[in-house]
């Protein structure tokens, strides 16, 4: 599907620093677009130094700014002269203290905060929102009561909570104000790519997503008895950020978009890295049974309540990834070799030790 990027419009990227945002930004420096680049801190060399040298890379440019979710009006100045807004700012993390502070307010306030200086800024036409699959479906089980035992873009989760799986829940409380907030006026449209799990290596080198958790866990030894036994939609990353440029570039592009290649399990992802992998690092060689996760899992690792898992584990994910390629013509890439470099990548951060 052929698109044109507007090189002489700007763009603002929030949460810059991202997995997603970096490779979004790469992209857009090399077709010639100027990056407002949001960050929390842009003095720190560690966290943007490979944000600045992606100016280097292509006829594009990168200008840092700083802002922070939790600020109103901090997106004012980082904003001003953009045409497009890819608000992809959001935590991902597994392990937190306080679901309520560490997830659902930063989410929430962050998408009002954006969306508000977007209502103040008259340059902007369209938003690109990074939401996740975790507003489509909470729980796997509720793939077998949805219409053909699939879901797609017209389901939203409503099984999830503070207290049960709460960055699903995060993640549907701020779409839905986005789309209530967009639904109050009528300047800018918004685009909404809800990507499954997100696999693939970082610019920055650094493992920054909850993803990089997952493949620790695989590669290091945790999982060696074996996998609990959970499916997932996964995708490469270059392949999601492929997915915002187009999305905001189509402009017939419209709603939600369910991102995603193939369904695969923990012991799945295992077996994509074994052939390259298997001899020297301890992956899974298989699942363990689900009654044993439920009566262990919570005293292992917290995030693994028994309701999380009777209604998750062991269950099929079907969803539904047609609209993503007819609408936005993605070409999906292997996820064989999105696993090989994300695990080589953390390999070579000294993530793992050879068995």
């Amino acid at each position: 599907m052929k698109y044109t990027i507007n090189t002489k419009q700007k763009v603002l990227v929030t949460g810059a620093t991202g997995f997603v945002a970096g490779w979004i930004i790469k992209k857009l420096v090399e077709a010639g677009v100027c990056v407002h680049a949001a960050v929390r801190d842009p003095d720190s060399e560690a966290k943007v130094s490979h944000l600045k040298h992606l100016s280097q890379k292509g006829p594009g440019s990168v200008v840092l700014f700083k802002a922070d979710l939790t600020e109103a009006g901090s997106y004012d100045k980082a904003m001003k002269g953009c045409a497009t807004v890819f608000h992809t700012a959001s935590p991902f993390i597994l392990k937190f203290n306080d679901a309520q502070k560490d997830l659902i307010e930063p989410a929430l306030a962050g998408t009002k905060n954006v969306l508000s200086s977007v209502n103040a800024t008259t340059s902007v036409k369209r938003v690109v929102l990074t939401s996740s699959v975790a507003a489509i479906c909470g729980d796997t089980i509720e793939c077998a009561n949805t219409p053909n035992g699939k879901f797609d873009e017209h389901n939203w989760n409503t099984t999830s909570s503070a207290i049960h799986q709460p960055y699903y829940y995060s993640k549907t409380l701020a779409e839905r104000a986005a789309w209530k907030i967009t639904e109050d006026q009528d300047r800018w449209t918004l685009v909404v790519i809800n990507p499954a799990l997100v696999i693939g290596p970082t610019l920055s080198g650094k493992s920054t997503s909850a993803t990089h958790d997952i493949l620790r866990q695989l590669g290091d030894g945790k999982m060696k008895a074996g996998a609990p036994p959970f499916e997932f939609g996964v995708v490469d990353v270059r392949d999601v950020a492929d997915a915002h440029i187009r999305a905001a570039y189509i402009k017939r592009a419209v709603g939600r978009h369910l991102i995603f290649n193939e369904v695969q399990s923990l012991l799945g992802l295992a077996n994509l890295l074994k052939e390259k992998y298997g001899t020297a690092y301890p992956l899974p060689s298989k699942e363990l049974p689900k009654w044993l996760l439920w009566l262990v899992g919570p005293i292992v690792d917290k995030t693994f309540s028994r309701k999380m898992i009777s209604l998750n584990m062991g269950q099929k994910w079907v969803g539904d990834n047609s609209k993503s390629i007819e609408k936005l013509g993605i070409n999906y890439s292997s996820l064989k070799a999105s696993a090989e470099d994300m695990f080589q990548q953390m390999i070579d951060q000294g993530e793992f030790h050879k068995k």
